[in-house]
């Protein structure tokens, strides 16, 4: 059994990463999931937000026994010095549903879940609440999974928006298990001109950020060391 568990919300997040890797898909829980396999390591893209970074996180622990469970993909900036493809290796993990946190015993960044997409206001609002560096909706539920198994937990997060970014309307192109519908959301923007550079430069960011993220991984994924400890503030 593969000792790393990776956890991403969308596949284009780690692509450069399981490009070669051995394709599975199991069921767990009356759901498919489709996992990347290598020979340590094992992958499973949840969707997007907290609720399917939970259930891919129960699937991938209980089918495949790892040792250490990592949330890996996008984040978004809160801290105005940070770029687009700036790699994070958190050191916590804040859930702004209930204010928990979880330390991870690496790195030395501070990441906050918030259920939303969150545009510029959001991250002020976030950044001065927290003392974060970055957001993103799953790692809190990923982490969580992993606290209930007993399990090591790791955080490795790639800048995808600069805090001032605005990010253009996309939740409603998210469906309710997690799937971001790329299409409905191009045709949406096609015909909205005002739209183009944001929706351009978002491609571009992203495309920036999954390249350096599986870079990054390819060369550092490694294991922390006790399992983490857990505080509610």
């Amino acid at each position: 059994m593969p000792e790393i568990a990776i956890v991403a919300a969308l596949e284009r997040e780690i692509h450069g990463l399981v490009r070669k890797w051995r394709v599975a898909e199991r069921d767990y829980s009356g759901r498919r999931f489709r996992f990347f396999e290598s020979d340590d390591c094992v992958a499973v893209c949840g969707g997007v937000g907290p609720d399917g970074a939970r259930r891919a996180t129960e699937a991938i622990i209980s089918l495949y026994k790892p040792g250490l469970v990592q949330s890996v993909g996008f984040a978004g900036a809160l801290d105005k010095t940070l770029s687009v493809g700036q790699v994070l290796e958190i050191r916590q993990v804040v859930d702004a549903r209930d204010g928990s946190r979880t330390d991870t015993g690496l790195g030395s960044a501070v990441l906050v879940s918030f259920p939303s997409v969150a545009g510029p206001d959001q991250k002020a609002k976030l950044a001065a609440a927290y003392h974060a560096q970055a957001v993103d909706m799953e790692a809190a539920s990923v982490a969580k999974g992993a606290e209930a198994h007993g399990l090591r937990f790791g955080a490795i997060k790639v800048i995808s928006d600069e805090a001032g970014f605005p990010m253009p309307p996309m939740e409603s192109f998210v469906t309710k298990d997690g799937e971001f519908q790329a299409g409905r959301f191009a045709l949406h923007a096609a015909v909205r001109p005002w739209m183009w550079g944001t929706v351009l430069r978002l491609a571009r960011n992203s495309r920036v950020a999954s390249n350096r993220l599986s870079a990054y991984l390819e060369q550092n994924l490694r294991q922390p060391g006790p399992v983490p400890s857990h505080a509610s503030s």
